[in-house]
């Protein structure tokens, strides 16, 4: 029998973590959940303490430790609070596998302390590779640790490079659901609701990556996230946007063929590739049945509409810092909209005036990136009166 998996979830109250447990649950046999930490949700987090029994839990938000604290006091889990113990816990010796699907910026420096350890990443958090690519990827190469993709798009790319030649692929193919406001024009878009924003028609999602979905910027830092895994250049990592959401993406190669990886738009699917790799296991969960899908449609992203796609290929030519100046410009932009402080059309403006304003930095360290982070979302703050 196969030594049970300890597995650490970064963000076990949100979309990915509540759905890595729904994962654990299924497979008792295979993991365990070890070490669980949450921003904010500590009801939740409770929650699942309770149930998963984890030997430690962390709750980023010090404010709520005494109520995390008390509530598990009678149970045999160590509890902490602050993001420097998620940084600290997840170097446990005993973990396998960390789950990062913690939201935005702050899934940098845990997964930095796992890679140095030695850990398997099953990545969620794409803006670790957007903000700073060149230093995990430097640092992956130190480490005896490996990313395994979990977004349904590079869990697809990574499955159909599986026993390839990398020199053979000669194209990435990304694939987009297109979000609610695929088919609005210009001028409606600047009526559009967060309401509006958050009604995707095919995911069940987060708040954060849903807008980022209904402004394509998902796929723009998916396509930077694509850079980096695979080592892409972004002239070769096409967008193509695929309503049903049924083909999650596709490689080309250089006999003509493309290779694609198909399933139904449900993310326990690569959660479950992820944690099993190399095996796949076995599921009772419906499979896909193509006769349900007889209409597959594929086409070009509109750019004039969803200007972010465009910026994201900016950034990442230019290269540096650029990338971390955007994604700290976007979570500023987001986290104003679904306030209701700016129209969704004001988004694609506040992160283009940043874009411009913060100081280029050609070979970022680690400082840099933090500091860049700093000063784009303190700069992108700060004009939010201005729309």
């Amino acid at each position: 029998m196969k030594e049970v998996k300890n597995i650490a979830i970064l963000g076990s109250t949100g979309s990915i973590g509540t759905q890595t447990l729904d994962i654990i649950a299924e497979y008792p046999q295979h993991f365990r959940a070890y070490l669980l930490t949450a921003n904010k949700n500590v009801d939740l987090l409770i929650e699942q303490s309770k149930k998963y029994l984890p030997n430690k839990v962390v709750i980023a938000d010090d404010s709520l430790y005494p109520q995390l604290k008390e509530a598990l006091s009678g149970y045999p889990i160590e509890v902490a609070s602050g993001s420097d113990a998620i940084a600290e816990f997840v170097c446990d010796t005993k973990i396998h596998t960390v789950v990062t699907a913690m939201v935005g910026y702050s899934g940098l420096e845990p997964t930095i302390n796992a890679i140095k350890s030695g850990k398997t990443i099953a990545l969620a958090n794409k803006e670790t590779l957007v903000v700073a690519g060149e230093l995990i990827t430097s640092l992956l190469c130190d480490s005896s640790s490996r990313i395994i993709p979990v977004d349904s798009e590079h869990s697809a790319i990574f499955q159909c490079l599986e026993g390839e030649k990398t020199e053979h692929a000669e194209k990435i193919i990304l694939t987009a659901s297109g979000g609610p406001f695929r088919t609005k024009s210009i001028e409606e878009l600047k009526l559009v609701t967060v309401k509006d924003a958050l009604n995707h028609p095919n995911w069940d999602m987060g708040a954060k990556v849903t807008i980022d979905s209904a402004s394509m910027m998902n796929k723009g830092f998916e396509m930077i996230e694509a850079h980096w895994l695979f080592g892409c250049p972004s002239k070769q990592i096409e967008i193509v946007v695929h309503p049903q959401s049924i083909v999650h993406s596709m490689v080309a190669f250089s006999d003509g063929s493309i290779k694609a990886q198909l399933g139904v738009p449900d993310m326990h699917l690569p959660i479950r590739y992820a944690l099993g790799y190399p095996e796949r296991l076995a599921t009772r969960q419906a499979p896909l049945t193509l006769s349900q899908y007889s209409n597959l449609t594929f086409e070009t992203p509109d750019l004039k509409k969803f200007p972010l796609l465009s910026y994201a290929f900016d950034a990442i030519e230019m290269g540096g810092n650029e990338p971390c100046i955007l994604n700290a410009a976007n979570e500023i932009a987001v986290a104003a909209f679904l306030k209701g402080e700016i129209r969704f059309v004001d988004m694609p403006k506040l992160i283009a005036k940043t874009m411009e304003k913060i100081s280029f930095i050609t070979n970022p360290s680690y400082d840099d990136y933090v500091n860049t982070n700093i000063e784009a979302r303190k700069y992108a703050s700060s004009i939010l009166t201005e729309f």
